[in-house]
């Protein structure tokens, strides 16, 4: 292999919300998936799509096979729902498949790597799973899996979803899952190409969800998440003060959080996995 990996980071919010986030203190998701893929894999290169924006194209002169990886953020779309936003990143997927470029992504990719392929979504029952998805456990084909190198068979991780992936087409194997979510990372092989996607998401920390659950308090006091706004605006005080100081043994147990998610390193485990394990391996084919 020669050289570092050129990424496409596929950011699928439309502006709206894009714009909301920033008003409440939150990364751009294209943005905060960049930085963590070039400080996993220094020297890398990323470009950030926005498919849901009109008119979305490639930059110019760049086609899909100049990339290494496509790396997909999370999304507040609904995957199932047939507008043009979501249809685009669906043909996107196919096409990523298509061109045999490695493929990976926290929370919407998960479901898009799967609707791509043919197989289908829908509204979790139990609800929304929101700030820590709580003992993931590895099946007995994620142990096995690269992607899961160096990582727990039971572990947590920042989560904010709704939907949940509820039929693997062919080609899919469900890599982990938890109580809440019966597929939480899946491996999907799919017209020559290979996609990782996880439920949860690595790319965030607690400066992140506490900006995230900030965005979100009000939707989270009618779910029940707190009892009125002032809890929720504690709660993320806390994550922020943890985030802050992260000796803060008294947060940290407040909050039930460990180095599943405050150990930057172990966090990404994923993310390196996939860069190392077929990124890297599909470069060096190609080189």
């Amino acid at each position: 292999m020669t050289g570092a990996p050129k990424f496409l980071v596929v950011d699928g919010y439309t502006k709206k919300a894009r714009d909301e986030l920033a008003a409440g203190g939150a990364a751009i998701a294209g943005e905060l998936y960049a930085a963590m893929l070039k400080d996993v894999q220094p020297g890398s290169d990323c470009d950030i799509v926005y498919p849901s924006d009109p008119g979305a194209e490639l930059p110019a002169g760049q086609a899909l096979s100049g990339y290494d990886g496509v790396a997909w953020t999370g999304c507040s779309l609904t995957i199932f729902d047939g507008i043009p936003e979501v249809r685009a990143q669906v043909d996107f997927a196919r096409a990523c498949y298509e061109a045999h470029v490695p493929a990976f992504g926290s929370c919407w990719a998960a479901q898009i790597a799967v609707i791509a392929a043919g197989g289908a979504c829908a509204k979790n029952p139990r609800g929304r799973e929101m700030g820590i998805a709580r003992k993931i456990a590895l099946t007995p084909e994620g142990r096995a899996h690269p992607l899961y190198e160096g990582k727990s068979d039971v572990f947590d991780g920042f989560i904010s979803h709704d939907d949940e992936v509820t039929e693997l087409p062919e080609g899919a194997v469900r890599l982990a899952g938890n109580a809440f979510t019966h597929v939480q990372s899946v491996s999907v092989d799919y017209l020559g190409g290979t996609f990782w996607g996880l439920q949860y998401h690595p790319e965030y920390d607690l400066h992140e969800m506490a900006r995230l659950t900030w965005c979100r308090i009000d939707k989270m006091v009618g779910l029940g998440f707190f009892a009125d706004r002032k809890a929720g605006e504690a709660h993320v005080a806390m994550l922020e003060a943890l985030h802050d100081d992260p000796g803060r043994q008294d947060l940290a147990w407040k909050l039930g959080v460990d180095k599943d998610v405050m150990d930057k390193d172990y966090r990404r485990t994923e993310v390196h996995n996939w860069i190392e394990k077929l990124v890297k391996p599909v470069m060096t084919e190609q080189r």
